[in-house]
C-alpha cells in the first residue's frame, strides 16, 4: 500500500481525496495546508489522522511514496525539491513552477532521485481530448494548419470578485490566467502537435483596482487577468489561444481545430466533440468518460479526470515502470518555458524564438 501525502487543501478536497478512495493500492496518511482549519475540513469526511499546517513537519515526519502538490505556483518548486530529497516521487500541480529555472531545477533533482514526476494537466486523461490527439496523430485531419482556442469567463470582472490577498491575483504569488489556464492548452498543443518553434502575445493586467468584497477595502491586483498567445508550431502549423476573466458573461472553453482532411470542434459547454470531414458535414464523436458516473467524485472534467491521472501514476510507482501516458516534469519545463516566453514578448511586443534544450 503506497502512502501519500497532500500539501494544499482545496483541489484536495475537490478532486484528489474523492479520486483516491477509488485506489486500492494508495492512502493518503497525511495532508497540510497553510490554514489548518482548512486541512481539518478537507481531511476529516476520509478520516486522515494526520493534518498539520507545516509541510515541512509533514514530510519529515512521514515515509511517503508519493507527495501530491496542490499549493500556491511559488511553493511548487521548494515544496517539489523537499518531497524529492524525502525519497517521494511527486505529483505537482500547474504552472510548473514561477519560471523555467525553477521548473529546471525540479526536473533535475527528480532524475537524480530517480523518481517518477507528473505535472497535473488531467485532460490528457479526458476521452474526448484523447480521442483528438487520436485522429491529429492518425492522420485523419491531414496536415494541420491552424487552431482556434478560446476560454472566455466573468469571474474576474467584478473589481469585487476577488479577495484581498487573494493569491491568484498576484502576480508574486504566481497567479495570473496565464498559469491558471494558459498552462492547460499549452500543454494540449504540444502534446496534440508536437513542439513550438516561436511564440508572441501578452499576459495582461486589465482590472487592476479591485474592492475587497467584505471590507470594502481598495486593493491592486497585479496578476494578468487577461492572456493571449499565437504559438508558430515547428510543423508550420498556427494556433491562436485567447483566455479572459473579464468578460461580463461566461462563454467557457471553445476548441476548433483545422487540418487539410477535416476539422475538429469541443466545446467544454456540453463537452461535444464533432468532426467534419472535407466537403462533409459535423458528426458527432463525442467520447463518455467511464469515471464519470462515479458517485464520490466531484462534477466536472477537471475533477473526474484526475482519477485516471492519479490511476496511472500510482500504478506505475506500484509497477516500478516508467509513466505511459501524462505529463511529466520534462513537459512542464516546456510548458513553462513557453509561458516566460510570452512574459517577455508583453514586455518585447515581438516574437519570441523557443529553445527548450537552453531552458533544460
Amino acid at each position: 500500500m503506497l502512502k501519500v501525502g497532500i500539501i494544499g487543501a482545496s483541489f484536495a478536497r475537490d478532486a484528489y481525496l474523492p479520486a483516491f478512495t477509488y485506489i486500492d493500492d494508495a492512502e493518503v496518511v497525511a495532508l497540510a495546508s497553510g490554514r489548518i482549519d482548512s486541512a481539518r475540513a478537507a481531511a476529516e469526511p476520509y478520516g486522515i489522522a494526520h493534518v498539520t499546517d507545516d509541510w515541512q513537519a509533514m514530510l519529515a515526519s512521514h515515509d511517503l511514496d508519493l507527495v501530491c502538490i496542490a499549493t500556491p505556483t511559488v511553493m511548487h518548486a521548494p515544496m517539489t525539491l523537499a518531497a524529492l530529497e524525502n525519497g517521494a516521487h511527486v505529483l505537482c500541480e500547474k504552472p510548473t513552477a514561477m519560471n523555467a529555472g525553477e521548473a529546471g531545477e525540479m526536473l533535475r533533482a527528480a532524475e537524480a532521485a530517480g523518481r517518477l514526476h507528473m505535472i497535473d494537466h488531467e485532460l490528457r486523461f479526458n476521452p474526448s481530448r484523447m480521442r483528438i490527439a487520436e485522429l491529429i496523430h492518425g492522420g485523419d485531419l491531414g496536415e494541420i494548419r491552424h487552431v482556434n482556442i478560446a476560454n472566455i469567463g466573468a469571474s474576474w470582472n467584478d473589481p469585487a470578485s476577488r479577495p484581498k490577498g487573494d493569491w491568484w491575483s498576484d502576480a508574486a504569488m504566481g497567479g495570473g490566467r496565464l498559469g491558471a489556464n494558459g498552462s492547460h492548452q499549452v500543454d494540449m498543443l504540444r502534446w496534440w502537435l508536437g513542439e513550438p518553434a516561436a511564440v508572441i502575445g501578452q499576459a495582461l493586467t486589465v482590472v487592476p483596482d479591485r474592492i475587497d468584497k467584505a471590507t470594502g477595502e481598495a486593493w491592486t491586483a497585479t496578476a494578468d487577468d487577461l492572456a493571449y498567445l499565437m504559438l508558430e508550431m515547428q510543423s508550420g502549423a498556427l494556433a491562436q489561444v485567447f483566455m479572459s476573466g473579464v468578460a461580463a458573461a461566461n462563454m467557457g472553453n471553445e476548441t476548433q481545430i483545422f487540418g487539410s482532411k477535416g476539422t475538429l470542434t469541443l466545446s467544454n459547454s456540453d463537452e461535444k466533440l464533432y468532426f467534419a470531414k472535407a466537403g462533409q458535414s459535423f458528426e458527432d464523436i463525442s467520447v463518455d468518460d467511464p469515471h464519470a458516473g462515479l458517485d464520490r467524485l466531484n462534477k466536472g472534467i477537471w475533477n473526474v479526470s484526475v482519477l485516471a491521472a492519479l490511476q496511472e501514476l500510482v500504478g506505475a510507482i506500484a509497477e516500478g515502470r516508467a509513466l505511459r501516458q501524462g505529463a511529466t516534469f520534462v513537459d512542464g519545463l516546456r510548458n513553462q518555458t513557453v509561458l516566460d516566453a510570452v512574459v517577455r514578448s508583453t514586455k518585447d511586443r515581438r516574437w519570441q524564438d523557443l529553445d527548450f534544450e537552453a531552458a533544460g
